[in-house]
């Protein structure tokens, strides 16, 4: 089984079975074809095997402090940032991959935490603390929430309590590859604009104009095979009707090929 095959039977079974440190490695497989994705589990395992307590400081002073991951404000849109093996290797990423790492250690070391999809910036949530992995691990109050949701663009008027309660595993991914999606467009990278496509069709309750905004992306660049791609792989998981519809509009796209 490929990494998108595998990719796309954890994606679409139960919400609490998705493996999530497995998941965001399949990702990664795609930008990395050798990558070892059990060996890149096994990383983790070794990282909560080694924090030198069980509660929630110390895995926060374990990963920051210790083990050094930060958020990478330099380069906040290189792709690697969003790719969970360069995460552990580099020490560096966004938001939702440090979290990820958080929370995938936690879960290891028997802690129970959750990723918070606030907009502008997520975080993780232990009990009624969140966690804000890009500042160091930084812990927060539902006031330090709302400062930071203002600090980082956010209205104070639509400002909603729901933005602080966790998300599923479904909603995580779909936020990195939303990421990812936009560091590509960033670049004109529509090889990478194709792949991420891929997986975003896979993904359950993704809207069809999700995917048909991510065509219509690779169109504007130029790629149009690429796009065809996201159309006839799009057409494979919907209706009968809507599929004869993207075939339809895959085929001319591949007309202007000749």
């Amino acid at each position: 089984m490929d990494a998108t095959e595998r990719f796309a039977l954890l994606a679409g079974g139960p919400e609490d079975d998705i493996a999530l440190d497995e998941a965001a490695l399949l990702i990664a497989a795609h930008a990395y074809p050798d990558l070892d994705v059990s060996a890149e589990r096994r990383e983790l395992d070794r990282l909560a095997a080694t924090c030198w307590g069980d509660d929630l400081d110390s895995l926060i002073g374990f990963l920051f402090a210790h083990k050094g991951f930060r958020g990478n404000r330099e380069h906040y849109a290189d792709p690697r940032n969003s790719f969970l093996n360069q995460v552990l290797q580099r020490r560096l990423g966004i938001p939702i991959t440090l979290a990820l790492v958080v929370m995938e250690v936690g879960r290891r070391m028997g802690l129970e935490i959750h990723g918070v999809g606030m907009p502008f910036h997520f975080l993780a949530r232990h009990g009624d603390s969140w966690i804000d992995p890009f500042d160091g691990g930084r812990l927060l109050d539902r006031n330090g929430c709302f400062n930071l949701y203002l600090a980082n663009g956010g209205r104070p008027d639509a400002f909603h309590v729901s933005y602080l309660e966790p998300i599923g595993a479904r909603a995580i991914l779909i936020r990195m590859l939303t990421n990812l999606q936009q560091s590509y467009v960033r670049r004109g990278d529509g090889e990478g604009l194709a792949w991420v496509g891929r997986l975003r069709a896979q993904m359950p309750g993704v809207p069809l104009s999700d995917h048909t905004d991510q065509a219509r992306l690779l169109v504007n660049l130029g790629r149009f095979s690429e796009a065809a791609d996201v159309l006839e792989a799009l057409a494979a998981v919907v209706t009968d009707d809507e599929a004869a519809k993207l075939e339809s509009e895959a085929g001319l796209l591949r007309a202007r090929l000749n």
